[in-house]
């Protein structure tokens, strides 16, 4: 190439090469933003969460490997740390249903399964006011879940340990502007509700405890 050729193109080269040389070094300073929203921390009872499908067992899943609830019907979670020794519990005898806490248009159900009518086994588990129907063991005792466990069974909606909840007769699918119920992210003995209506908790043998809510 002709010297004065040569000497009109070597700015250009050298402006391109410090454009490739810019655009690397651009790049390599770029990262994660750090402006990014908090997730809001979840309400005792949501005022209106979003309609979740509900979940089912897959296969590869461990259903039988999640921890059970530490004190079912008391509203409690955590791991057990024994199996449901002896006395072994009588078979299920009713389950109650109490108001946990409540909003104007929503509430908490908490469902307690009850045996009996026992009193000799009540009085060995430690209800020693002579009642004939009782919680399977005392509020706080480490067998208490696996022993509801075993008279109660699993839900059929989510597999877990502890009653099927329904409202007017329909599953818990989350709410629809009426009568409706979304189980507990963490507890099955737990259950949002909403509106007015019957709202029931069913045993896998069938049996139900029920509570009406104006």
């Amino acid at each position: 190439m002709p010297l004065d050729r040569l000497t009109r193109a070597l700015p250009v080269l050298l402006v391109t090469a410090g454009l490739g040389a810019g655009s690397c070094g651009e790049g390599s300073k770029e990262g994660p933003t750090s402006n990014r929203p908090l997730p809001e921390a979840a309400a005792l009872i949501p005022a209106a969460p979003a309609p979740q499908p509900t979940p089912t067992p897959t296969p590869g899943t461990t259903v039988e490997d999640e921890p059970f609830p530490a004190t079912p019907g008391g509203g409690g979670s955590g791991a057990v740390s024994a199996d449901c020794g002896a006395p072994a519990p009588p078979p299920l005898a009713r389950i109650t249903i109490a108001v946990h806490g409540r909003q104007s248009m929503s509430a908490m159900l908490d469902a307690t399964p009850l045996v009996g009518p026992d009193t000799d086994y009540c009085r060995q588990i430690g209800f020693t006011d002579g009642r004939a129907f009782c919680a399977v063991r005392v509020e706080g005792h480490p067998e208490r879940s696996a022993c509801e466990a075993a008279i109660v069974g699993r839900a059929s909606d989510t597999g877990r340990a502890g009653p099927t909840w329904s409202a007017d007769g329909k599953r818990c699918n989350g709410p629809d502007g009426g009568t409706s119920c979304v189980n507990h992210p963490e507890n099955q003995y737990l259950a949002y509700v909403y509106g007015a209506g019957v709202f029931r908790a069913c045993a896998a043998s069938g049996l139900c405890g029920e509570i009406t809510l104006p």
